[in-house]
């Protein structure tokens, strides 16, 4: 397949880390911390400007709890103040209250921040976009007045006094250097985040969750995941504000911050650690850097909001994901990997049990009777065409095989093992690969990082932290569909042909037992066709059985040896190509009238509608 575009630029989310590591390594990072933990504990600095810098630290630490939830996996959360709060009076009613030492009211704070979030997070998140984001603002609602109103217990609206800090930080200059300190620990651990496979999965599911339940992640977990991490590291951020002050109260921990959080993380760029310090430095330094214009009514906040709504229209991406952009068009390009290794498929071929068993199926979308009550069997090694007219059930039939849809009725058997009320997550697992009509590729990852999701599909037998074998997978199978050597630039600089190409490497990278082919041929030009044909004969030629559905009669009947029929929901017609394209039945469901005259008449051709 033919084009070559001009390259562009990952977005700021994939390119750090998956793209680069720190600039200066983790040596010299470890070095500027040490620096700046010395600074903070050893310059004299005002007692007003301590506060500062303390708030300035405890807000970047929830804010990057906002970069995991929000920049990783795309779930909006406007609750991260009640989390912020959660932490900051577990320390500070434990401390003044209870008497319990500093260092063992932190982690209570995060434990109970971190179950809080989970659940606030597993009972929702199957909601997503703004349900989600009314349940998160209720959340927040529903925590303040708790605040507020239980008094005997959070001492109500004069909050909490007097709150202690631990012995070896009890004066605010180390105070601040134990912050920064924290802050940079969990900076440094968000942004390796993405390089984990947690961290990849959640981009995944960011950019498209339906191919991401396909190639094996749990979406829901990964969603609850992300959501309790950042409800965790509010509770950090907010464990150590009430240390840095000595008193809390509920009107710092309000639906208001949360928008304040929220505001801060989007400024300096919601993709990375980085961006989150920038944008909650920005907004505490903005307001006292325009301290000598309030005495003029009004215009201190309009010159405030101007600011940061100009910074929000020219960089969409943030602050720090504009200067990315920049910092990444003068980086030297990565040597050239070794020559990828020859692509291996591991299939059973020596058993003669079917791959596929569909026994009965159906899905009804009320009345409507999508599939109705279809049967047949893939047998191992081959390739097998499902084909019929427009709206004969085939797509809906790979839905419902690749559990994207819960069948009405009916039973499918995957290698023997019933499979039919399995997630789309479970099935990968058990050995289904998949690809889509509609492309579905994670669009800010480059094409290695998509095939790298591939090859991490559970029971591929590549250890999940063996990221040199991941990336060896990865290559091997670009390789085989002709990108190697295009592995790492972005998705985004792929013909729509190569993109073609990028998914079913990604499906083949994770060796899959069955690989569903959804129309692969669609879009494609004469020449990008028959590349398609070449690769859909070497799969089979390794051994892969393939279940395909395309339009294109040409193609099917060149590559297929088996074929099933469906028309309205219904199989009419199961066998050996040769003699099915013959059969009156089929001909009829494609052509409107019976002919006797064989596939010459035109299911050698594209006559079924695109």
């Amino acid at each position: 397949m033919t084009g070559s575009p001009r390259p562009v630029a990952a977005d700021p989310v994939s390119a750090h880390p998956a793209a680069r590591r720190f600039p200066l390594g983790s040596l010299a990072y470890a070095a500027l911390v040490a620096v700046a933990v010395f600074l903070a504990a050893t310059t004299p600095f005002s007692g007003y400007v301590l506060n500062i810098l303390m708030q300035a630290a405890t807000y970047a630490i929830a804010v990057i709890g906002l970069t995991v939830v929000l920049g990783l996996c795309g779930q909006i959360n406007l609750a991260q103040a009640a989390f912020f709060g959660i932490g900051a009076y577990a320390v500070g009613l434990g401390t003044v209250d209870l008497g319990i030492s500093f260092w063992l009211c932190l982690p209570i704070g995060l434990v109970l921040a971190l179950i809080l979030g989970a659940v606030l997070g597993a009972s929702t998140l199957r909601l997503g976009g703004h349900y989600l984001a009314m349940v998160t603002i209720s959340f927040q609602q529903i925590l303040t007045l708790i605040m507020i109103n239980w008094i005997p217990v959070t001492h109500g609206p004069d909050g909490v006094p007097n709150i202690k800090r631990p012995g070896l930080f009890a004066d605010g200059q180390s105070y601040l250097a134990l912050c920064v300190f924290v802050l940079a620990a969990v900076a440094y651990a968000v942004w390796r985040m993405p390089k984990t496979r947690l961290g990849r999965a959640m981009r995944a599911v960011r950019d498209n969750e339906l191919a991401a339940g396909v190639t094996g992640i749990d979406i829901y977990r990964t969603k609850v995941m992300a959501f309790a991490i950042g409800a965790l590291l509010a509770g950090l951020g907010g464990g150590l504000f009430a240390g840095s002050f000595t008193y809390i109260s509920p009107d710092q921990f309000s639906f208001a911050e949360s928008v304040v959080f929220l505001t801060m993380a989007l400024l300096g760029g919601v993709g990375s650690p980085v961006g989150a310090v920038i944008g909650t430095g920005l907004l505490i330094l903005i307001p006292e850097w325009l301290r000598f214009l309030k005495e003029i009514p009004g215009l201190y906040l309009a010159i405030y909001g101007l600011a940061v709504i100009l910074i929000v229209v020219f960089m969409p991406e943030g602050i720090w994901g504009f200067l990315g952009d920049q910092v990444k068009r003068l980086r030297p390009r990565r040597p050239a990997p070794p020559r990828a290794q020859d692509l291996t498929l591991t299939q059973d071929a020596a058993s003669a049990a079917p791959v596929l068993e569909v026994e009965g199926l159906s899905k009804h979308f009320g009345g409507l009777k999508a599939v109705d009550e279809v049967s047949f069997t893939v047998t191992r090694g081959g390739i097998h065409a499902l084909i019929g007219p427009n709206g004969s059930g085939k797509t809906t039939t790979l839905n419902v095989l690749s559990g994207l849809y819960t069948p009405t009725g009916g039973r499918v058997r995957l290698n023997g093992q019933d499979i039919t009320r399995f997630a789309p997550h479970q099935r990968a697992a058990a050995g289904l690969g998949r690809t889509f009509q509609n492309i579905r590729l994670f669009r800010s990852m480059s094409a290695l990082e998509n095939v790298v999701i591939g090859a991490e599909r559970p029971g591929n037998g590549i250890v999940a932290h063996d990221r040199a074998s991941l990336e060896a997978r990865a290559r091997a199978a670009l390789a085989f569909v002709g990108l190697e050597s295009r592995a790492d630039e972005p998705i985004s600089s792929f013909s729509y042909g190569h993109q073609r190409l990028v998914e079913i490497a990604r499906a083949l990278a994770g060796n899959p037992v069955l690989l569903l082919l959804d129309e692969p041929a669609a879009g494609l030009n004469s020449s990008e066709k028959n590349a398609l044909t070449v690769l859909l004969r070497r799969m089979a030629a390794k051994g892969l059985t393939i279940l395909i559905i395309d339009h294109d009669m040409t193609l099917v009947s060149d590559v297929a040896s088996h074929i099933t029929v469906l028309n309205f929901g219904r199989r009419i017609a199961d066998g050996v190509t040769a003699t099915v394209l013959r059969e009156p039945a089929v001909i009829e469901a494609y052509l409107g009238q019976e002919s006797t005259e064989g596939p010459s008449v035109g299911l050698k051709t594209d006559l079924a509608p695109a």
